[in-house]
């Protein structure tokens, strides 16, 4: 059997130790991390408002309501009456623009309408002024 004897000779003491020892660093860290924890206050990352409590009243009239079709080949009728050219479009949505209330165009264009035609009458309302546009049945 061998024996295992120590290097530096034969006294029995151990090798002395240069490594720092961390315990008391690390315990230092964790209090100082603990007492920063609690000393931030808890922030509230909600938003206060007075919001109106009910129904609101319906509106005095109802809205007039233009519907402007467009067909599967890029026929564009307005409530039902053909539109014929850009000229004519344009003094529709001017007439439009001219009012002070102005009515909502629903924009119905068909799923196989090119998309030509809905740029021009979306064109045509803006270069005129007509802001209540929407499409409708899309869904």
């Amino acid at each position: 059997m061998a024996m295992n004897m120590p290097s530096g000779g034969s006294s029995g003491e151990p090798d002395v130790m240069v490594d720092i020892n961390t315990t008391p660093l690390i315990d230092v860290m964790l209090v100082l991390l603990i007492m920063l924890i609690i000393t931030i206050p808890i922030q509230m990352h909600s938003v206060n408002m007075n919001l109106p409590v009910g129904n609101p009243p319906p509106p005095a009239m109802q809205p007039q309501v233009v519907q402007l079709n467009i067909d599967f080949d890029g026929t564009i009728t307005w409530n039902g009456a053909p539109v014929n050219g850009a000229e004519d479009l344009g003094k529709h949505m001017a007439d439009v623009a001219a009012q002070p209330d102005q009515p909502e165009i629903h924009l119905l264009p068909n799923r196989l309408a090119p998309y030509r035609a809905v740029a021009q009458v979306l064109a045509a309302a803006e270069r005129e002024g007509a802001t209540k546009i929407g499409l409708v049945g899309n869904e």
